[in-house]
């Protein structure tokens, strides 16, 4: 996949998910005013901040793009987990703000209306929304192996729990005829979403910590150092995410007595065999030293810890 393919997906993805989300938005919000339901009125708000989250998702799309530059060596891709980060942000403060505004219409214990049946069907209109926007950014995101649209998917995915909640919040009150379940719903969905920021967050703070779950990369770059001859004891190993591609360091081992241009051919052969077993590599630097040399190193994972599939 290239950096214009990949572009090009998070630019649809994102177009489609202001569109859709806001429309949904704008439809919640009238709704829930009209017919007095704060938890409709949240879910409108939660879809709002998915339109910001859109927007950004666009801008972001045209920065990775950039080619790498003086100030920026290796590119633009780090923005996207950035833009990840602030995502989480703009989350955590609309639920915060919807727990503190539902909190506030308990405590007081002014007399609430009921919602009226217009909310129901709204919140209809908005679970199968959302189911389908959901599965277009979790389609795209898999396409573009991007991070940023991966999170927005299961922040999409998460609001159909969230209508389902609202849904289920209005029948009560109907039911009931008591108008405090739909706020305690509006309490929930605050909650949920502060939830999902929290993990967003976490997910991207990995990643800018250069940090890796997936042991899989590590196992494919010691079977390409070992199918090449002349290459042994892979170590020093680091492997970082920039953006959905892969950005790989190793120190391999050759021959003592290999002069400069056959341990360059061997070092090309293995960067070669890596690409050829590994997709979406963004680059590769491979140092080569003597074999038996047991220097101290502090960084990167050794060859027990590539084949054991741990984390150092």
């Amino acid at each position: 996949m290239t950096v214009y393919s990949k572009t090009r997906y998070i630019r649809i993805a994102a177009v489609i998910a202001i569109a859709g989300n806001a429309v949904l938005a704008i439809l919640k919000i009238i709704a829930g005013i009209i017919s007095n339901s704060s938890a409709l009125i949240g879910d409108g708000i939660d879809s709002s901040t998915d339109v910001v989250i859109g927007i950004i998702t666009l801008v972001i799309g045209r920065i990775i793009s950039k080619p790498a530059d003086k100030e920026h060596p290796w590119g633009h891709g780090r923005s996207e987990t950035v833009a990840t980060a602030v995502l989480s942000f703009i989350l955590f403060f609309a639920g915060a703000q919807l727990i503190i505004t539902s909190i506030s219409k308990l405590v007081s214990g002014e007399q609430q209306i009921v919602p009226s049946a217009i909310a129901i069907v709204v919140t209809l209109v908005s679970i199968v929304g959302k189911i389908l926007l959901a599965w277009c950014q979790h389609v795209f995101g898999k396409r573009a192996d991007s991070a940023m649209l991966k999170a927005n998917a299961k922040n999409m995915a998460g609001d159909v729990l969230i209508s389902l909640g609202v849904l289920a919040g209005l029948v009560i009150a109907f039911l009931t005829g008591s108008a405090y379940a739909d706020t305690i719903i509006a309490l929930l969905i605050g909650a949920w979403i502060i939830k999902t920021a929290i993990s967003i967050f976490l997910e991207s703070n990995f990643e800018l910590m250069d940090g890796n779950k997936n042991v899989e990369p590590y196992r494919i770059i010691t079977e390409a150092v070992n199918a090449v001859e002349g290459a042994s004891n892979p170590h020093r190993a680091r492997i970082r995410s920039v953006a959905g591609f892969w950005d790989i360091d190793l120190d391999i081992e050759v021959n003592p007595c290999c002069s400069v241009i056959e341990a360059h051919k061997i070092a090309s052969q293995v960067e070669r065999e890596i690409k050829l077993r590994l997709e979406n590599v963004f680059d590769i630097v491979i140092h080569v030293e003597p074999s038996g040399d047991n220097a101290y190193e502090a960084f990167g994972l050794s060859a027990e810890d590539m084949c054991g599939g741990n984390d150092k």
